[in-house]
């Protein structure tokens, strides 16, 4: 039997060794202390007091007073921060992109919808990706708006039409799914069409188009696939340190969707709408494409609609370290540092401004922090008032299920981190008055 070995092996011959050794034994003693996350924060009274970036005051100090220079100053610096130190740049333009719409039907859910699915290629230093996206569209109605968000698990996970294709990309493994070896299968066709209330959409004159996360950029902190890989250099494995990370790729994946919905002659608005991590996506794909007719967050939390400097629930530290592919590798260095940050979540939904906005939050989910998620929509229409638009007058939290709705509209619904037929309703009404 062979004897158990020691840890560390220590040859103190000489002094200078041996508090070498002690330092290395110091080290491995501490490094769970010092490395380890503290316990996340849900306590309102450990919240740190923090002064909130004035959305309005430049960063040399300057007020600004209307909408031109909100426009030609304020909002082109804010911009420029999260983009070269949040999310990262997209480092070039596209060499092509084409579209090919390679199913059409007017069968779709009993007769009432018509369906289209369309292949999106993207192409860069002569390599090239294509993702697919899923259209419906409310039969009689010639020009229907859309809501356009990414889904998790495959175009085939959000109905039980039997005519869109499982996907082919890598997702996430999901045992309650059968998922394995990173692989979709026909088991997994419609187990989240509850958080596409579909029917709903078509019957309120709204069509849906949808896309796989995962076929523009796998979720996983590897840079070899995907959106990323078609801009490297020669010899590049990775983006550079303010370059985009997944978040940004995803947005980048709905703008040029938006290129293929905006010359459809049978749709008019565009609502970006997205949940949890591709809530985050959707924000930034608004604040960087005017063309979205309005923004919807869904329980988007830390670097979506929450303000990091409240360190309640998920933080910078946390989400940086779990997820590193999502931001710019410049973001990392305010993990545990939030004080420094020159801006908040709520300059992000400012970006917006003027087009309709609505954050949502659920009462379970205080690791997303409704509050801080709801104090960040409130902030933003200082903003939207410049524009003579409404936005959140008071900032005292509405009750449970008493959603606020304005050109800045806020909810928080009993329940937990998901999306529900209750956010859909307030989500359609919502567009109904304030997208036009």
């Amino acid at each position: 039997m062979t004897p158990n070995r020691p840890l560390l092996t220590l040859r103190p011959t000489t002094k200078l060794n041996t508090m070498k050794n002690l330092i290395t034994i110091a080290i491995l003693l501490l490094s769970p202390m010092i490395f380890a996350q503290p316990e996340a924060n849900y306590d309102e009274s450990k919240v740190p007091k923090f002064p909130l970036p004035d959305p309005l005051t430049t960063f040399s100090g300057n007020p600004i007073a209307n909408k031109t220079q909100w426009e030609e100053n304020r909002r082109f610096e804010i911009f420029q921060f999260f983009e070269r130190q949040v999310y990262g740049k997209v480092p070039d333009r596209l060499d092509e992109y084409s579209f090919k719409l390679w199913e059409e039907s007017d069968d779709a859910y009993g007769g009432k919808a018509r369906r289209k699915q369309v292949a999106i290629s993207l192409t860069k230093n002569k390599r090239t990706i294509t993702y697919n996206l899923l259209i419906y569209l409310p039969k009689g109605n010639p020009k229907a708006p859309v809501f356009l968000g990414y889904n998790f698990y495959g175009n085939h996970t959000v109905t039980d039409d039997p005519k869109v294709p499982i996907t082919k990309a890598w997702v996430s493994n999901n045992e309650s799914f059968g998922i394995t070896d990173h692989k979709a299968t026909e088991a997994t066709r419609g187990v989240r069409k509850h958080r596409w209330a579909i029917e709903k959409m078509l019957d309120n004159g709204y069509g849906l188009a949808t896309i796989h996360y995962g076929e523009v950029d796998p979720d996983k902190n590897d840079f070899s696939d995907g959106l990323h890989q078609l801009f490297y250099k020669d010899g590049q494995v990775k983006p550079k340190t303010n370059e985009w990370g997944s978040i940004a790729a995803w947005a980048f994946g709905l703008s040029k969707a938006m290129d293929y919905l905006e010359n459809d002659t049978n749709i008019s608005d565009v609502i970006v709408f997205g949940h949890s991590r591709l809530g985050k996506a959707a924000l930034w794909a608004g604040a960087t494409d005017k063309r979205f007719a309005g923004v919807i967050s869904n329980n988007s939390g830390c670097g979506g609609a929450a303000l990091s400097k409240r360190k309640f629930g998920e933080t910078v530290a946390r989400i940086n370290n779990s997820f590193p592919h999502w931001f710019a590798g410049s973001f990392k260095k305010y993990g545990n540092n939030e004080r420094t940050l020159p801006v908040d979540q709520h300059q992000l939904l400012a970006l917006v401004a003027p087009r309709p906005l609505y954050v949502a939050s659920a009462a379970e989910d205080r690791w997303a922090d409704p509050k801080g998620e709801f104090l960040s929509a409130y902030h933003a229409s200082k903003v939207y008032a410049l524009y003579g638009k409404q936005g959140i007058d008071s900032p005292e939290m509405p009750a449970i299920d008493q959603p606020l709705q304005n050109t800045v509209a806020y909810h928080i619904r009993s329940g937990k981190h998901d999306v529900t037929d209750y956010d859909w309703e307030q989500y359609i009404t919502w567009a109904k008055t304030f997208v036009k």
